[in-house]
């Protein structure tokens, strides 16, 4: 059994943006990346993959018991409104690991500099975290997904899509993990409420887990099982 975790952690250049009520309730993000990095230092699953991760939250990361992975974009997001007053505005995707694991590869989907993939060999799979984007190029960047694959693959990451939408993306060798009814949405408010999922190659995932972020981000944490 591999325990894994996914959770877009929100980039303060995003929450800005698009005035997110994050940047009311935490109005300092030195705070909010003090307080994302120990809900993570607190968390047991032996694989967590994130997105959105700025510069600031990364360092912060490297101070965990996990050994952390990375990707940046080669884009940095714009500041439209209001300054985010970070150290650093890159933006990554990470996965951090509970054991020993290796970097495979990171790339940036075709077309979108700010949405790809970050993959790792760990705990005998494939581990990739995945940030895909909206509308047409979905269908391209599940499809890239599924390529990258190997025989023991779990992906993890905002599809921004629900899970009939990724599973006839990513094909029938792949299974998406359901939630629990009554469970909590992983993008509140959202038009589409649950665009987080695990999704498994080579084994099958335990209905997946929605965790409540308590205003840390505009996802909530998703956390699931795997069994090869």
């Amino acid at each position: 059994m591999l325990t894994v975790a996914t959770w877009n952690v929100l980039h303060r250049v995003h929450a800005e943006n698009y005035t997110e009520p994050v940047t009311v309730r935490w109005p300092d993000e030195t705070d909010r990346v003090d307080a994302i990095a120990a809900v993570l230092a607190r968390r047991p699953e032996q694989v967590v993959a994130l997105q959105e991760v700025s510069g600031d939250q990364l360092a912060a990361l490297h101070g965990l018991h996990f050994t952390v992975h990375a990707y940046r974009y080669s884009r940095v997001p714009a500041v439209r409104r209001t300054d985010p007053h970070l150290q650093d505005r890159g933006e990554h995707l990470v996965i951090l690991t509970a054991g020993p694991s290796r970097a495979v590869a990171g790339e940036s989907f075709a077309g979108d500099p700010g949405k790809g993939l970050l993959a790792v060999a760990a705990f005998d799979a494939l581990i990739v975290c995945t940030h895909v984007g909206f509308g047409p190029a979905a269908g391209r960047q599940l499809a890239r997904l599924a390529a990258a694959s190997s025989d023991r693959t779990v992906l993890l990451g905002d599809f921004n899509a629900d899970a009939a939408t990724v599973s006839a993306g990513l094909g029938p060798d792949f299974t998406v993990a359901g939630t629990a009814p009554g469970s909590l949405p992983t993008r509140p408010g959202a038009r589409v409420p649950d665009i987080d999922h695990v999704a498994v190659r080579g084994g099958a995932a335990h209905p997946a887990r929605v965790e409540d972020a308590n205003g840390l981000s505009d996802h909530n944490l998703l956390s699931a099982a795997v069994h090869w």
